[in-house]
């Protein structure tokens, strides 16, 4: 009977796994201990509002005057479209809770887009924060109705 040994393979120092016991034995610790991310709350408002919009049933953010108002600012030369407009998020240091106020299209179960735009919001917002979603707080403010144009401020300059 003859024994077989087996080589350790050799490790390819460009391998990210290599790289990562090479920094953890370094450094003396794990390296995701070594300092401190902070995410403003505008940038969990910026993921909540484009995953909210992402939902079918969902024509708008925000209350009406704040709407109006956007369509103003959008308006003006260098002025961007606010996708924070109508949400609002409170960030802790693992943890955030949400507000957001939708208006929603005449016909669509109101339930069902709610609950949609919760989920899609909070699975977006923990994916690319790792910060655990407490809370949606979803106001419908307002309902799309078919034959509602878009309240565009007319403007004065011709």
């Amino acid at each position: 009977m003859t024994e077989t040994t087996t080589a350790e393979p050799e490790q390819d120092p460009r391998d990210p796994a290599v790289q990562t016991r090479k920094a953890v034995r370094r450094g003396g610790g794990d390296p995701s201990t070594r300092g401190r991310t902070t995410i403003a709350d505008g940038v969990v408002e910026k993921i909540a509002g484009l995953a909210a919009r992402d939902v079918v049933g969902v024509h708008a953010m925000g209350s009406g005057l704040a709407r109006t108002f956007g369509v103003v600012r959008d308006r003006v030369p260098g002025g961007s479209k606010s996708v924070t407009r109508g949400v609002k998020a409170e960030v802790g240091e693992v943890q955030t809770a949400l507000d957001l106020e939708i208006v929603v299209d005449y016909g669509v179960s109101i339930a069902d887009v709610a609950r949609a735009v919760r989920e899609n919001v909070i699975a977006a917002v923990e994916r690319m924060t790792g910060l655990e979603v407490v809370e949606v707080n979803i106001a419908v403010s307002d309902v799309k109705l078919p034959e509602e144009e878009e309240a565009e401020p007319e403007s004065r300059l011709q």
